[in-house]
């Protein structure tokens, strides 16, 4: 598609450019997710999104895929959502055969609406089509459309009447974006746009074939060990009770995160890097990730919540020592 992999860096940051322009067409403000949420597709990443209503979640995602040029699917989870729902099912045609009817998941970008509203066994159907990347239906196996990308949102104020997802079903998510109300000079944009007659059409500034090529150079992306070295030393340094652990990790911290983090710290530090302009992340770019990526993996303890310790000081403390 370019002849060289520098090349091939420098339409991504153009490409880059363009996408941010088309997205700010629509979404006002939120700029660190729009980055972060671009940044995980090209590291071929998902995203859980925990945003009160009303924050144009779901305008963000059809917007980006939009941008993208990929297709979208909004899946609204609820108690009574079966895993067929999502996956498909059989069904005996006019010729007495079986038939496979494709569910909502074969798209490229998928939105799991307040994906904690259904129970573990739904959640797992998706969750799993996540990391395999296929799905399974009577023993027959599927696969999924490339680029493939699910972003599953939470509300964090009600409770009542979801099924929370269990740490190791969290690992999956490569950040954990935190979506919060917009500025006070923001809204006023965000009424005055959504209140009048103005339409506003999105460009798609990329192809699917595209988004596979930039995903594929961004793994090419070469690393310096001093770089490695950090991101397995901070994630290392979550372990309370190892040998690494930060103070603060034994004393605030029940379980750490897993080497799944190191390697998303270092494939988010890529991309982030190239989206930069540069060839090669350096630890800036690690630190400038850690936050969404660690924020779903550690667990505080009873000590944390008592002193009022949260995730986010937690991570601060660890990523700048």
């Amino acid at each position: 598609m370019y002849q060289s992999d520098v090349e091939g860096a420098k339409a991504l940051v153009q490409k880059y450019e363009q996408l941010k322009n088309e997205i700010s067409k629509v979404i006002i403000g939120q700029n660190e997710i729009i980055h972060n949420t671009i940044l995980s597709v090209f590291c071929q990443g998902h995203v859980l999104l925990v945003g009160v209503p009303g924050l144009a979640k779901t305008l963000l995602v059809s917007t980006i895929g939009r941008a993208l040029g990929l297709s979208f699917n909004r899946i609204q989870f609820t108690p009574d959502l079966m895993p067929s729902d999502i996956l498909g099912t059989e069904i005996i045609d006019d010729t007495r055969q079986f038939k496979f009817i494709k569910g909502p998941v074969f798209s490229n970008i998928i939105l799991a609406d307040e994906i904690n509203r259904t129970p573990p066994k739904t959640q797992a159907a998706l969750l799993e089509a996540m990391q395999e990347k296929h799905v399974t239906v009577s023993g027959k196996t599927y696969k999924l459309q490339e680029p493939f990308f699910v972003l599953a949102t939470q509300n964090p104020i009600e409770q009542e009447g979801t099924y929370p997802l269990p740490e190791a079903q969290l690992d999956r998510f490569m950040f954990n974006l935190q979506l919060d109300y917009p500025s006070y000079e923001e809204e006023i944009e965000v009424v005055k746009n959504t209140t009048s007659a103005k339409v506003t059409d999105v460009n798609p500034v990329m192809t699917a074939e595209e988004i596979v090529y930039f995903q594929n150079l961004v793994r090419r992306v070469p690393v310096a060990d001093n770089v490695y070295e950090y991101a397995v030393g901070l994630v290392s340094s979550t372990r309370p009770n190892t040998a690494r652990a930060h103070e603060w990790s034994n004393k605030y911290l029940s379980w750490g995160a897993g080497p799944r983090a190191s390697q998303y710290l270092i494939i988010g530090a890529k991309a982030n890097a190239l989206l930069k302009g540069k060839l090669s992340p350096d630890i800036e770019d690690v630190q400038e990730v850690a936050l969404p990526i660690l924020r779903h993996r550690l667990v505080r303890n009873y000590t944390a919540e008592a002193e009022g310790i949260s995730i986010e000081k937690i991570i601060h403390e660890l990523n700048n020592k």
